[in-house]
C-alpha cells in the first residue's frame, strides 16, 4: 500500500494550513506533500489540471478540505484512472453548500467565492470512481455558514452534515469538530490515518448536542 499522501487545502486558505495534519500523518509513517492552488482567482478547472499532473506520478492517498475534496472528486470523475486508492474529505459539502447559495444572493459575499462558486454550489450526485472514499463531517456550529443559511440538522459552522453525506462512499463519520477546528484535531488526524490504511474509520467521540 502507497504511504504517499498529497494533501489539498480548502477555499481562502494557504498550503500552510495543512501542516499539522500533515505532521500527524508523518508520524504515523506517511509521506506528505502539499498541493497549493487558488480556487478563487484561477478556479477550480486549473487546480483540477495541476492535481491531475501531481497525482499521475505514481499511487498515493489524497486529505483534502473543505472545497479541496470537490476538487480531489473532480479530479478523479474527469481521469479515473489516476492511481489514487483513498480519500479523506474533512468538512466537504460534496452535495453542494447551502452557505454558498445564501452567500450568491449578495453581491459582496458572491465576490468572494470567486470562481469556486459553481463547484460548491453544485457539488455532486453520487461518487462512483475507483477510489474509497471517506468523510469526516463536524458538529460543532462554530462558524459564519449560519448567517446565509439556515441548517436544519448538525452542522460545523459552515457546511450541515447532510451536505457531506454522498451516496457511494466507502464510509463517513461525524466527529466534534468546527469547520476549520478539524484541521486541529487529534480525533480527525486519528480517523484518517486508520482510513487510508484500512479504507473505514474507526469509532469517533460523541459528537458536541447541538445549542438550545
Amino acid at each position: 500500500m502507497s504511504s504517499r499522501v498529497i494533501l489539498v487545502h480548502g477555499i481562502w486558505m494557504p498550503g500552510a494550513v495543512m501542516a499539522w495534519q500533515a505532521a500527524r500523518l508523518r508520524a504515523a509513517g506517511f509521506d506528505c506533500e502539499t498541493f497549493s492552488y487558488y480556487g478563487v482567482t484561477r478556479g477550480p478547472e486549473e487546480a483540477v489540471s495541476r492535481l491531475t499532473g501531481v497525482l499521475s506520478r505514481g499511487e498515493a492517498h489524497v486529505v483534502a478540505h473543505s472545497l479541496g475534496g470537490l476538487v480531489t472528486l473532480h479530479a478523479l470523475r474527469a481521469q479515473p484512472s489516476l492511481p489514487v486508492r483513498r480519500v479523506v474529505c474533512l468538512g466537504s459539502p460534496l452535495r453542494g453548500s447551502g452557505a454558498v447559495r445564501g452567500m450568491r444572493r449578495h453581491s459582496w459575499a458572491a465576490a468572494t467565492l470567486g470562481l469556486a462558486a459553481d463547484l460548491l454550489e453544485g457539488g455532486f450526485d453520487r461518487w462512483d470512481g475507483p477510489a474509497q472514499v471517506g468523510v469526516i463531517a463536524g458538529s460543532l456550529p462554530r462558524g459564519l455558514g449560519h448567517v446565509f443559511s439556515h441548517f436544519d440538522d448538525d452542522h460545523d459552522g459552515s457546511v450541515s452534515v447532510a451536505e457531506t453525506r454522498l451516496p457511494g462512499l466507502a464510509d463517513h463519520v461525524v466527529i466534534s469538530a468546527s469547520h476549520s477546528g478539524m484541521l486541529f484535531s487529534g480525533e480527525a488526524a486519528r480517523l484518517t490515518a486508520q482510513f487510508l490504511r484500512e479504507g473505514r474509520f474507526g469509532p469517533a467521540v460523541a459528537p458536541a448536542r447541538r445549542p438550545g
